[in-house]
Protein backbone atom coordinates (compact mmCIF):
# COMPACT_ATOMS: atom_id res chain seq x y z
CA UNK A 1 0.00 0.00 0.00
CA UNK A 2 1.23 3.16 -1.17
CA UNK A 3 0.70 6.17 1.29
CA UNK A 4 -0.62 8.50 -1.70
CA UNK A 5 -3.25 6.07 -2.42
CA UNK A 6 -4.96 6.48 0.91
CA UNK A 7 -7.82 8.65 0.36
CA UNK A 8 -7.66 11.56 2.40
CA UNK A 9 -11.41 11.54 3.19
CA UNK A 10 -11.41 8.10 4.08
CA UNK A 11 -8.66 8.56 6.15
CA UNK A 12 -10.06 11.54 8.03
CA UNK A 13 -13.07 9.47 8.89
CA UNK A 14 -10.69 6.46 10.62
CA UNK A 15 -9.07 8.50 12.61
CA UNK A 16 -11.93 10.19 13.95
CA UNK A 17 -13.44 6.86 14.58
CA UNK A 18 -10.05 5.76 16.89
CA UNK A 19 -10.12 8.91 18.59
CA UNK A 20 -13.85 8.35 19.84
CA UNK A 21 -12.88 4.77 20.63
CA UNK A 22 -10.10 5.86 22.55
CA UNK A 23 -12.57 8.16 24.75
CA UNK A 24 -14.92 5.54 25.26
CA UNK A 25 -12.05 3.34 26.14
CA UNK A 26 -10.94 5.85 28.32
CA UNK A 27 -15.21 5.98 30.17
CA UNK A 28 -16.00 9.29 28.59
CA UNK A 29 -19.29 9.67 26.49
CA UNK A 30 -17.70 10.72 23.40
CA UNK A 31 -14.80 12.69 21.49
CA UNK A 32 -13.14 13.56 18.52
CA UNK A 33 -9.26 15.20 18.31
CA UNK A 34 -9.33 15.89 14.89
CA UNK A 35 -11.10 19.45 15.45
CA UNK A 36 -14.60 18.52 13.64
CA UNK A 37 -16.28 18.02 17.33
CA UNK A 38 -18.50 20.46 18.77
CA UNK A 39 -18.02 19.36 22.11
CA UNK A 40 -14.39 20.13 21.72
CA UNK A 41 -11.43 17.18 22.78
CA UNK A 42 -12.92 15.12 25.39
CA UNK A 43 -9.84 13.20 26.68
CA UNK A 44 -10.38 13.49 30.30
CA UNK A 45 -7.38 12.44 32.11
CA UNK A 46 -3.90 13.83 32.06
CA UNK A 47 -1.37 11.06 30.81
CA UNK A 48 1.13 10.00 29.04
CA UNK A 49 -1.32 8.20 26.63
CA UNK A 50 -3.05 11.40 26.28
CA UNK A 51 -0.33 12.94 25.60
CA UNK A 52 0.94 11.11 22.61
CA UNK A 53 -2.81 11.43 21.44
CA UNK A 54 -2.74 15.43 21.97
CA UNK A 55 0.92 15.59 20.02
CA UNK A 56 -0.62 14.06 16.86
CA UNK A 57 -3.48 16.39 17.20
CA UNK A 58 -1.04 19.42 17.63
CA UNK A 59 1.02 18.53 14.54
CA UNK A 60 -1.93 18.22 12.07
CA UNK A 61 -3.88 21.52 13.49
CA UNK A 62 -0.16 23.63 12.97
CA UNK A 63 0.04 22.06 9.69
CA UNK A 64 -3.17 23.05 8.70
CA UNK A 65 -3.43 25.93 10.37
CA UNK A 66 -6.62 25.39 12.01
CA UNK A 67 -7.57 27.55 14.67
CA UNK A 68 -10.03 26.04 15.96
CA UNK A 69 -8.59 23.13 16.58
CA UNK A 70 -5.76 24.92 18.45
CA UNK A 71 -8.22 26.84 20.69
CA UNK A 72 -9.56 23.22 21.48
CA UNK A 73 -6.20 22.21 22.88
CA UNK A 74 -6.11 26.05 24.78
CA UNK A 75 -9.85 25.26 26.67
CA UNK A 76 -8.45 21.49 27.29
CA UNK A 77 -4.55 22.54 28.82
CA UNK A 78 -6.90 25.41 31.00
CA UNK A 79 -9.42 22.67 32.20
CA UNK A 80 -6.81 20.12 33.32
CA UNK A 81 -4.59 23.14 35.10
CA UNK A 82 -7.43 24.54 36.79
CA UNK A 83 -8.53 20.96 37.97
CA UNK A 84 -5.40 20.05 39.23
CA UNK A 85 -2.55 18.74 38.01
CA UNK A 86 -1.25 14.84 38.96
CA UNK A 87 1.94 14.54 40.48
CA UNK A 88 5.16 14.77 38.24
CA UNK A 89 6.64 11.54 37.18
CA UNK A 90 7.89 10.57 33.83
CA UNK A 91 4.65 9.54 32.52
CA UNK A 92 2.75 12.83 33.58
CA UNK A 93 5.23 14.77 31.70
CA UNK A 94 3.98 13.52 27.84
CA UNK A 95 1.54 16.41 28.06
CA UNK A 96 3.53 18.94 28.46
CA UNK A 97 5.36 17.87 25.08
CA UNK A 98 2.31 19.76 23.18
CA UNK A 99 1.77 22.50 25.89
CA UNK A 100 5.35 23.24 24.94
CA UNK A 101 4.99 23.93 21.15
CA UNK A 102 1.22 25.02 21.70
CA UNK A 103 2.80 27.92 23.92
CA UNK A 104 4.58 28.90 20.41
CA UNK A 105 1.03 29.66 18.85
CA UNK A 106 -0.84 31.24 21.47
CA UNK A 107 -0.56 34.20 23.99
CA UNK A 108 -1.12 31.96 27.11
CA UNK A 109 2.07 33.27 29.71
CA UNK A 110 0.56 30.57 32.54
CA UNK A 111 1.43 28.26 29.97
CA UNK A 112 5.13 29.08 29.56
CA UNK A 113 5.61 29.23 33.11
CA UNK A 114 4.23 25.86 33.68
CA UNK A 115 6.81 24.48 31.20
CA UNK A 116 9.22 26.59 32.37
CA UNK A 117 9.00 25.22 35.99
CA UNK A 118 7.95 21.70 34.83
CA UNK A 119 10.98 21.54 32.83
CA UNK A 120 13.07 22.98 35.83
CA UNK A 121 11.77 19.94 37.88
CA UNK A 122 12.89 17.27 35.43
CA UNK A 123 16.54 18.33 35.83
CA UNK A 124 16.91 19.54 39.42
CA UNK A 125 14.26 17.30 40.92
CA UNK A 126 13.60 14.17 39.29
CA UNK A 127 15.60 11.28 40.59
CA UNK A 128 18.25 10.36 38.92
CA UNK A 129 20.60 6.66 38.28
CA UNK A 130 23.98 6.14 38.25
CA UNK A 131 25.93 8.38 35.49
CA UNK A 132 22.67 10.84 36.05
CA UNK A 133 19.73 8.84 33.83
CA UNK A 134 16.43 10.10 34.45
CA UNK A 135 15.14 7.03 36.84
CA UNK A 136 11.91 6.27 35.59
CA UNK A 137 9.62 7.48 37.96
CA UNK A 138 5.95 5.90 37.23
CA UNK A 139 2.67 6.91 39.38
CA UNK A 140 2.84 2.98 40.56
CA UNK A 141 6.55 3.01 41.86
CA UNK A 142 9.54 4.83 41.72
CA UNK A 143 11.79 2.24 40.20
CA UNK A 144 14.61 3.17 41.40
CA UNK A 145 18.25 3.14 39.41
CA UNK A 146 16.11 1.85 36.11
CA UNK A 147 16.36 3.58 32.95
CA UNK A 148 13.54 2.64 30.77
CA UNK A 149 13.25 3.08 26.89
CA UNK A 150 10.01 5.32 27.18
CA UNK A 151 11.52 7.89 28.47
CA UNK A 152 13.01 9.69 25.77
CA UNK A 153 9.46 10.21 24.42
CA UNK A 154 7.76 10.62 27.52
CA UNK A 155 10.21 13.23 28.75
CA UNK A 156 13.35 13.76 27.07
CA UNK A 157 11.70 15.30 24.00
CA UNK A 158 9.79 18.12 26.30
CA UNK A 159 12.76 19.13 27.73
CA UNK A 160 14.37 19.38 24.66
CA UNK A 161 11.64 21.75 23.17
CA UNK A 162 11.60 23.44 26.79
CA UNK A 163 14.65 24.35 26.39
CA UNK A 164 14.37 26.00 22.38
CA UNK A 165 11.17 27.60 24.13
CA UNK A 166 13.02 29.26 26.60
CA UNK A 167 16.26 29.44 25.41
CA UNK A 168 17.96 27.56 28.07
CA UNK A 169 20.38 25.36 25.91
CA UNK A 170 21.67 23.66 29.37
CA UNK A 171 18.00 22.01 29.04
CA UNK A 172 18.54 21.08 25.59
CA UNK A 173 21.85 19.77 25.97
CA UNK A 174 20.74 17.81 29.31
CA UNK A 175 17.78 15.88 27.29
CA UNK A 176 20.72 14.92 24.58
CA UNK A 177 22.83 13.86 27.21
CA UNK A 178 19.70 11.46 28.52
CA UNK A 179 19.49 10.13 24.93
CA UNK A 180 23.43 9.29 25.18
CA UNK A 181 23.31 7.81 28.49
CA UNK A 182 19.92 6.17 27.44
CA UNK A 183 21.76 4.50 24.33
CA UNK A 184 24.86 3.38 26.43
CA UNK A 185 22.39 1.08 28.46
CA UNK A 186 19.97 -0.02 26.29
CA UNK A 187 20.68 -0.36 22.88
CA UNK A 188 22.33 -3.49 22.06
CA UNK A 189 25.80 -3.08 19.60
CA UNK A 190 25.32 -6.39 17.74
CA UNK A 191 21.65 -5.80 16.77
CA UNK A 192 21.06 -2.12 17.56
CA UNK A 193 17.81 -3.20 19.03
CA UNK A 194 16.93 -1.61 22.53
CA UNK A 195 16.28 -3.61 25.78
CA UNK A 196 13.21 -2.45 27.73
CA UNK A 197 15.46 -1.47 30.58
CA UNK A 198 18.13 -1.21 32.45
CA UNK A 199 18.92 -1.02 36.04
CA UNK A 200 22.64 -0.15 38.51
CA UNK A 201 21.16 -2.21 41.07
CA UNK A 202 22.68 -5.44 39.89
CA UNK A 203 23.36 -4.13 36.53
CA UNK A 204 21.47 -6.20 33.89
CA UNK A 205 19.13 -5.54 31.48
CA UNK A 206 16.33 -7.86 33.08
CA UNK A 207 14.98 -10.29 31.06
CA UNK A 208 17.10 -8.67 28.10
CA UNK A 209 13.89 -8.35 26.04
CA UNK A 210 13.30 -6.52 22.33
CA UNK A 211 10.10 -5.45 23.56
CA UNK A 212 8.30 -4.16 20.48
CA UNK A 213 6.41 -1.03 21.80
CA UNK A 214 9.67 0.04 23.40
CA UNK A 215 11.29 -0.29 20.47
CA UNK A 216 9.02 1.61 18.70
CA UNK A 217 9.51 5.12 21.27
CA UNK A 218 12.92 5.22 20.17
CA UNK A 219 12.06 4.72 16.34
CA UNK A 220 9.76 7.55 17.04
CA UNK A 221 11.93 9.50 19.53
CA UNK A 222 15.05 10.62 17.14
CA UNK A 223 13.90 11.78 14.27
CA UNK A 224 11.15 13.94 16.73
CA UNK A 225 14.58 15.42 18.54
CA UNK A 226 15.94 16.60 15.26
CA UNK A 227 12.49 18.32 14.64
CA UNK A 228 11.66 19.86 17.64
CA UNK A 229 15.82 21.31 17.98
CA UNK A 230 16.60 22.67 15.11
CA UNK A 231 20.01 23.74 15.80
CA UNK A 232 21.16 19.97 17.20
CA UNK A 233 24.31 19.97 16.72
CA UNK A 234 25.85 17.78 14.06
CA UNK A 235 27.67 15.56 15.89
CA UNK A 236 25.07 14.80 18.21
CA UNK A 237 22.99 14.27 14.61
CA UNK A 238 25.43 12.04 13.59
CA UNK A 239 25.63 9.45 16.11
CA UNK A 240 21.38 9.55 16.76
CA UNK A 241 21.61 8.54 12.71
CA UNK A 242 23.59 6.27 13.58
CA UNK A 243 21.99 4.30 16.35
CA UNK A 244 18.89 4.72 14.46
CA UNK A 245 19.49 3.48 11.53
CA UNK A 246 21.10 0.57 12.89
CA UNK A 247 18.05 -0.17 14.88
CA UNK A 248 15.80 0.34 12.27
CA UNK A 249 18.13 -2.17 9.82
CA UNK A 250 17.26 -4.86 11.99
CA UNK A 251 13.64 -3.72 12.27
CA UNK A 252 13.05 -4.38 8.73
CA UNK A 253 14.41 -8.13 9.10
CA UNK A 254 11.81 -8.78 11.79
CA UNK A 255 8.97 -7.49 9.98
CA UNK A 256 6.46 -9.70 8.90
CA UNK A 257 5.53 -10.15 5.35
CA UNK A 258 2.17 -8.75 6.40
CA UNK A 259 3.81 -5.69 7.71
CA UNK A 260 3.26 -6.86 11.40
CA UNK A 261 5.60 -6.47 14.16
CA UNK A 262 5.81 -8.99 17.25
CA UNK A 263 5.85 -8.59 21.02
CA UNK A 264 9.35 -9.65 20.79
CA UNK A 265 10.86 -8.55 17.71
CA UNK A 266 13.17 -11.70 17.60
CA UNK A 267 10.61 -13.79 18.66
CA UNK A 268 7.93 -14.49 15.88
CA UNK A 269 5.80 -16.86 17.84
CA UNK A 270 5.09 -13.72 20.49
CA UNK A 271 2.34 -12.15 19.96
CA UNK A 272 1.63 -9.75 16.58
CA UNK A 273 1.76 -5.87 18.19
CA UNK A 274 -0.09 -3.26 16.53
CA UNK A 275 0.64 -0.22 18.71
CA UNK A 276 4.64 -1.07 17.88
CA UNK A 277 3.55 -1.39 14.64
CA UNK A 278 1.90 2.17 14.36
CA UNK A 279 4.57 3.61 15.97
CA UNK A 280 7.54 1.65 14.08
CA UNK A 281 5.73 2.96 11.23
CA UNK A 282 5.50 6.61 12.22
CA UNK A 283 9.61 6.88 13.49
CA UNK A 284 10.08 5.27 9.50
CA UNK A 285 8.40 8.22 7.77
CA UNK A 286 9.70 10.80 10.04
CA UNK A 287 12.77 9.57 9.41
CA UNK A 288 12.87 9.71 6.18
CA UNK A 289 11.36 13.40 6.26
CA UNK A 290 14.33 14.28 8.81
CA UNK A 291 17.17 12.94 6.37
CA UNK A 292 17.99 9.83 8.56
CA UNK A 293 16.77 6.95 6.63
CA UNK A 294 16.56 6.25 2.63
CA UNK A 295 13.24 7.04 0.92
CA UNK A 296 13.36 3.42 -0.47
CA UNK A 297 12.59 2.76 3.81
CA UNK A 298 9.49 3.66 3.30
CA UNK A 299 8.09 0.60 1.57
CA UNK A 300 8.50 -1.01 5.40
CA UNK A 301 6.47 1.85 6.67
CA UNK A 302 3.67 1.19 4.33
CA UNK A 303 3.41 -2.69 4.58
CA UNK A 304 3.03 -1.61 8.04
CA UNK A 305 0.41 1.43 7.38
CA UNK A 306 -1.84 -1.39 5.51
CA UNK A 307 -1.11 -3.67 8.74
CA UNK A 308 -2.71 -1.23 10.88
CA UNK A 309 -5.33 -0.30 9.26
CA UNK A 310 -6.48 -4.10 8.95
CA UNK A 311 -6.37 -4.45 12.85
CA UNK A 312 -9.14 -1.33 13.45
CA UNK A 313 -12.63 -2.39 13.54
CA UNK A 314 -15.94 -0.30 12.85
CA UNK A 315 -16.28 1.62 15.92
CA UNK A 316 -12.73 2.71 15.55
CA UNK A 317 -10.97 0.33 18.04
CA UNK A 318 -7.78 -0.80 17.54
CA UNK A 319 -6.67 -4.72 17.92
CA UNK A 320 -3.82 -6.57 18.61
CA UNK A 321 -2.44 -4.38 21.19
CA UNK A 322 -0.14 -6.09 24.14
CA UNK A 323 -1.96 -4.48 27.37
CA UNK A 324 0.30 -2.65 29.95
CA UNK A 325 4.14 -3.92 30.14
CA UNK A 326 5.83 -3.09 32.98
CA UNK A 327 9.27 -4.46 33.57
CA UNK A 328 9.62 -8.07 32.81
CA UNK A 329 12.38 -10.15 33.96
CA UNK A 330 11.79 -13.21 31.96
CA UNK A 331 10.65 -13.85 28.47
CA UNK A 332 7.39 -15.87 28.87
CA UNK A 333 6.73 -12.17 30.60
CA UNK A 334 6.00 -10.62 27.77
CA UNK A 335 4.74 -13.39 26.22
CA UNK A 336 2.06 -13.97 28.06
CA UNK A 337 0.36 -10.55 28.56
CA UNK A 338 -2.78 -10.69 26.19
CA UNK A 339 -3.84 -8.22 23.62
CA UNK A 340 -6.72 -5.83 24.52
CA UNK A 341 -7.78 -2.90 23.32
CA UNK A 342 -6.04 -0.02 25.22
CA UNK A 343 -5.40 3.68 25.13
CA UNK A 344 -2.25 3.62 23.96
CA UNK A 345 -2.89 1.32 21.24
CA UNK A 346 -5.40 3.95 19.69
CA UNK A 347 -2.91 7.11 20.38
CA UNK A 348 -0.09 5.34 18.89
CA UNK A 349 -2.14 4.52 15.77
CA UNK A 350 -3.65 8.08 15.54
CA UNK A 351 0.04 9.55 15.48
CA UNK A 352 0.61 6.95 13.11
CA UNK A 353 -2.70 8.24 10.69
CA UNK A 354 -2.39 11.38 11.00
CA UNK A 355 1.10 11.84 9.81
CA UNK A 356 -0.09 10.37 7.00
CA UNK A 357 -2.95 12.73 6.58
CA UNK A 358 -0.35 15.06 6.31
CA UNK A 359 1.95 14.01 4.08
CA UNK A 360 -1.18 13.23 1.65
CA UNK A 361 -2.16 16.78 2.05
CA UNK A 362 1.25 18.52 1.32
CA UNK A 363 1.33 16.42 -1.83
CA UNK A 364 -1.61 17.67 -3.09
Amino acid sequence: MNTTSVDNAALLTTIDRVATAFSRLRGIKEGLVTGNSASGIQFDEWDWEVGVGLYGFLRRAISTNDQKALQELVAWYAGQIERGLPPRQINSTAPMLPLAILVQHVDRPDFRALVEDWAEWLVKELPKTEDGGFQHVVKERLNDGELWDDTLFMACLFLARAGVLCERSEWIDEAVYQFVIHTRYLSDPVSGLWYHGWTFNGRHNFAKAFWARGNAWITVAIPELFDLVPTLGEKDRRFLSNVLVSQVRSLKAYQRPDGMFTTLLDDPSSPLETSATAGIAYGILRAIDAGILDKDDRAYAERALAAVLAQIDEEGVVHGVSDGTPMGHDLDFYRRIPNVPTPYGQALTMLLLTEVFLENGQRQ
